[in-house]
């Protein structure tokens, strides 16, 4: 199933689950984010509830934008009423992202600038082309970065979150990879490849288990340590009402078994 808008969304089956893919979809415009495509972004990305989905990608349309930042268009015709609503839609898109009960990776093909680099962020895991290319231009049009540019310093440590939101200037994959901006960067022709096993990774845990792991990976984010432990207990007792670690735990020590050499 596939529906072409400013956001291309598919169903893929993987693992034996599906796979949601979501593509920005304005290649002509280096995927720019407009009203539209943002506001259509947050209503697909909460009418994920089929139970067989276990994990979403975002990426961009072409070979040459993840997500270029916001339409210029509409940046340069706004007003301080109408830039406070559409800095919400973009917020609203990251937050619907963070607020996702599925894991939600980033593949990154190419620009990955402004809005489009806080709309990664707010993914759960980042995974580049050698070839993508991380900014934060805004100042250089006048306007600071703000909403999910609060992320950054969690990502990358506050200096050089303030180097990306100061300086406007981009960096490569391969510093963004040593900065710890994304987790993983493959060649270009292995991008799919690369993203193929981290979803195969993510797919071969516990569905319920991997949301709570998600509930837990935003806490330990926002809550003080106490608190992060303290529900941490509570996931960890809750996983157990399901009977599913019994059951893996079970298959774990049968398949040891059978290895050569085990006791």
């Amino acid at each position: 199933m596939t529906l072409r808008t400013p956001l291309a969304v598919s169903l893929e089956p993987r693992g034996g689950a599906l796979v949601a893919r979501l593509t920005v979809d304005n290649a002509r415009k280096l995927n720019s984010l407009t009203r539209e495509s943002l506001q259509q972004f947050v209503e697909l990305m909460n009418s994920l509830t089929n139970p067989r989905l276990g994990a979403v990608v975002l990426t961009g349309a072409g070979d040459k934008a993840f997500i270029g930042g916001a339409d210029l268009e509409t940046l340069g015709a706004l007003d301080p009423a109408s830039a406070r609503e559409f800095i919400g839609l973009i917020h609203d898109a990251c937050a619907a992202i963070r607020d996702c009960a599925l894991p939600v990776l980033a593949r990154i093909n190419g620009w990955c600038l402004g809005a489009g680099l806080e709309l990664a962020a707010a993914c759960d895991l980042r995974i580049a082309a050698d070839t993508a290319a991380f900014g934060m231009p805004e100042v250089r049009l006048g306007i600071p970065s703000v909403v999910e540019a609060a992320l950054l310093p969690r990502l990358v440590g506050a200096g050089r979150a303030r180097w990306l939101v100061m300086t406007g200037e981009t960096i490569g994959a391969s510093e963004a990879l040593s900065w710890g901006l994304v987790e993983k960067v493959f060649e270009e022709k292995e991008l799919d490849k690369g993203v193929n096993q981290t979803l195969d990774a993510i797919l071969s845990g516990g569905a319920e288990a991997m949301r709570a792991q998600k509930r837990l990976c935003r806490l330990w984010e926002e809550a003080p340590l106490e608190a992060s432990v303290r529900a941490s207990i509570d996931e960890f007792a809750r996983s157990y009402e399901s009977g599913e670690p019994r059951r893996r735990v079970e298959a774990f020590r049968k398949k040891r078994k059978k290895q050569p050499g085990a006791g």
